[in-house]
């Protein structure tokens, strides 16, 4: 069997055909946006028939849901080694969390498209809403160690502080940082933009700074 990418045709081994869908569905992404994905176009790029992918993929909300779930769970890893368990210092981990996600969305584009422009309810796609509930609970669980060392009459909620700071981080990402034409023109760079948010915020908040 074959599968082409950017009009390239390439190999792929027996059994892997789940891969070779979910790759197909990223090129796409990234050549047409969400709405450009279909299963029969995923399908011919796969080099297989138009039924194949119902063997793995009931339609293909499943397929994108798939696809943003492993953009998930790689967004996680990429969180919890940002974080470090909190070294040298909550404040300095955190911000370097609010960087990778940046970067995150920077390397990798169609996946952040398909986990956040697909329109689809996690609640309807078990693994999606799994993997989607890991990576935000690195951000929880780094806004816990953080809020724990603001004095306790002024300690704000750990889990809005999680959410205050993804809405940030992700702001940041969508609107300045992506690596597609959608980015906005900015006289600096999203990475000082980011930290300047981030700084202000916890400044506010009376979260240590520094080592």
């Amino acid at each position: 069997m074959s599968w082409s990418r950017n009009g390239e045709t390439r190999s792929y081994h027996h059994g892997n055909l789940r891969e070779a869908l979910m790759q197909a569905t990223l090129d796409l992404i990234g050549e047409k946006g969400v709405a450009g994905v279909t299963f029969a176009e995923a399908a011919r790029r796969a080099g297989v028939s138009a039924a194949a992918p119902y063997r793995h993929f009931r339609d293909r909300d499943e397929l994108l849901a798939a696809v943003a779930a492993v953009g998930f769970e790689r967004l996680a890893d990429a969180l919890t080694t940002a974080w470090q368990s909190g070294r040298p210092s909550p404040a300095v981990a955190y911000e370097r969390v609010g960087r990778a996600y940046l970067d995150f969305a920077r390397r990798a584009p169609a996946e952040y498209v398909a986990m956040f422009e697909s329109g689809l309810p996690a609640e309807g796609h078990e693994g999606l809403q799994q993997a989607g509930n890991r990576a935000f609970g690195v951000l929880r669980e780094a806004a816990e160690v953080l809020v724990s060392h603001i004095p306790g009459p002024v300690r704000p909620p750990a889990l809005m502080v999680a959410l205050h700071t993804w809405s940030l981080a992700h702001g940041v990402a969508s609107l300045f940082g992506r690596a597609d034409s959608a980015r906005r023109k900015l006289p600096m760079g999203p990475d000082e933009l980011l930290e300047a948010a981030f700084l202000i915020y916890l400044k506010g908040l009376g979260a240590p700074s520094g080592p």
